[in-house]
């Protein structure tokens, strides 16, 4: 190759001499001539180079069954390769047209190498875009974040084409170089300092499973409240259900608490855990004929047979005194109305009934005795998951009447007027 150079370079300067020009003229009419030659022999190689490389790429991408040669056609890696062989040509041309100017010789030399440089840092910047694009195709690596790492890895790569940059552009010995970023490391930690903190946190993220693209997340301090859309060396995106993006810092995910709903996805089924407070002024013993007309609510006719005929034979044996209602077991309205939810939960279709469900009162306060309901919806999404809670709810609100009992409200001189 260098002979065919010399060949195409070096017979215009005898043939000017052979005419009669003088000996700078000569060479500098060569030199003209020779760069627009070097012109368009270079863009005729690229011409020729792209074509064959992209059709070629081409043709093994739909031959293969593999995806990822269609993601380096689609990333244009060809493309980009095909740069390199008409590069490599003016960097080869450059010695011997421009062997009677050394400056420039050495600076056109240095200026080829290191977009040579670069352009081999693009192209595997598109390799590993393709190679990203690839792995989220597969559903095992399709929630890692594969982004960071491949980050961390075009930042190294970056450092050392950099390097190599400066030792070519001033003429620095290799080992040089690397000793002096070695004494400034100091400073280049603190300039990345976030992008340190972010490949730790990826790397602390990936291994332990602690957030996938696709989780639900709720981080407070961040207005965070969506799915993980996107998980990078610096940050994470998620997309809140009111459609807006949260931009979180990688690292916070392991220095801050935040909380994932992935658990509770993936589990058969999701939590309802809801109360409603009870006026305590409303809660009292049952008389039998309020018993008589609640045994026409069907999911508590059973029951109260039973319980009743319980109580009664229990006060029997022990010869209570039922002149006084408090002597004694009895029945309330506030236990009666407690197993009523139980049971209609028991029979509602929405909810799952292998896990656990209860209606149960929490600790009294100065508003009343609260009543809740904890039990788990079959059908996860959002929007069933409200109409499912909001149901349910619906009901035990309509059916507190029934039992005589009252719901706590704010009286009104107690609301502070706007």
């Amino acid at each position: 190759m260098n002979k065919l150079i010399h060949l195409i370079f070096s017979f215009l300067y005898p043939i000017f001499r052979n005419w009669g020009l003088s000996r700078n003229f000569s060479t500098y009419l060569s030199l003209f001539f020779n760069i627009i030659v070097l012109c368009f022999l270079a863009y005729g190689i690229y011409i020729v180079s792209r074509f064959v490389l992209v059709t070629i790429m081409a043709v093994v991408a739909q031959r293969t069954k593999t995806k990822f040669d269609d993601l380096l056609v689609t990333n244009k890696t060809a493309k980009y390769i095909a740069y390199l062989v008409p590069l490599f040509f003016v960097f080869k041309s450059v010695p011997v047209i421009l062997d009677k100017f050394e400056y420039w010789e050495d600076f056109f030399g240095k200026l080829v190498g290191i977009y040579i440089i670069l352009l081999l840092l693009w192209i595997i910047r598109t390799i590993f875009n393709s190679l990203r694009d690839y792995l989220k195709l597969i559903p095992r690596y399709s929630d890692k974040p594969i982004d960071s790492f491949i980050q961390v890895i075009m930042i190294v790569l970056w450092m050392f084409g950099i390097a190599l940059i400066i030792s070519k552009l001033f003429d620095i010995d290799q080992k040089e170089l690397l000793t002096i970023l070695g004494a400034v490391s100091a400073v280049i930690i603190l300039i990345f300092r976030d992008t340190i903190l972010g490949f730790v946190a990826s790397v602390q993220v990936a291994i332990n499973d602690m957030v996938r693209i696709g989780d639900w997340i709720t981080m407070d301090r961040y207005g965070a409240d969506g799915d993980v859309i996107e998980i990078n060396l610096a940050t994470v995106k998620v997309r809140n259900f009111d459609n807006t993006t949260t931009t979180i810092p990688t690292y916070s995910l392991s220095s801050d608490s935040f909380q994932n709903w992935r658990g509770m996805l993936n589990s058969d089924g999701r939590r309802i855990k809801r109360h409603i407070i009870i006026k305590a002024s409303s809660i009292r013993f049952m008389q039998d004929q309020e018993l008589i007309n609640l045994k026409r609510i069907d999911l508590l006719s059973a029951y109260i047979d039973t319980r009743k005929a319980e109580v009664d034979n229990y006060n029997r044996n022990h010869k209570i005194d039922k002149g006084i209602a408090i002597n004694g077991r009895n029945l309330t309205n506030l236990g009666l109305f407690r197993k009523y939810i139980t049971q209609y939960l028991q029979q509602y279709p929405g909810l799952n009934k292998d896990m656990l469900m209860l209606c149960r009162q929490l600790q009294p306060t100065p508003y009343g005795v609260p009543l809740e309901v904890y039990a788990f919806s079959k059908d996860k999404r959002f929007e069933n998951y409200e109409y499912i809670m909001s149901d349910i709810f619906d009901h035990i609100f309509a059916s507190v009447p029934y039992f005589d009992l009252e719901i706590f409200v704010m009286p009104t001189e107690n609301i502070v007027k706007p």
